[in-house]
């Protein structure tokens, strides 16, 4: 089989070990065949939370209830936020 691509070279770090052990393993004949099923586990993935959040945005954009204007979202932010940090500090004392 000729090869369609050009080799590159990625440093892995801890991750290589995965790499060693899945090929010594068997259930790969390369670190090449590894890192292709990692890249397509990881466009699965990608599209699995692609498809989550359109369908999220779909649901938002559906629902008959009235818009929240930003200023009283970022209001009720602002006041959330603030009782967490002010939470937080009584905890570090």
């Amino acid at each position: 089989m000729s090869r369609s691509s050009r080799p590159i070279t990625v440093t892995l770090g801890d991750l290589h070990q995965g790499v060693k052990a899945r090929v010594k393993s068997g259930a790969y004949a390369s670190a090449s065949e590894v890192m292709r099923a990692a890249l397509r586990a990881l466009d699965r993935e990608e599209a699995a939370v692609n498809d989550w959040l359109r369908g999220r945005v779909d649901e938002s954009l559906a629902d008959p209830r009235p818009s929240i204007p930003a200023d009283h979202v970022f209001k009720r932010l602002r006041a959330h936020h603030a009782r967490r940090v002010k939470a937080q500090r009584r905890e570090e004392v």
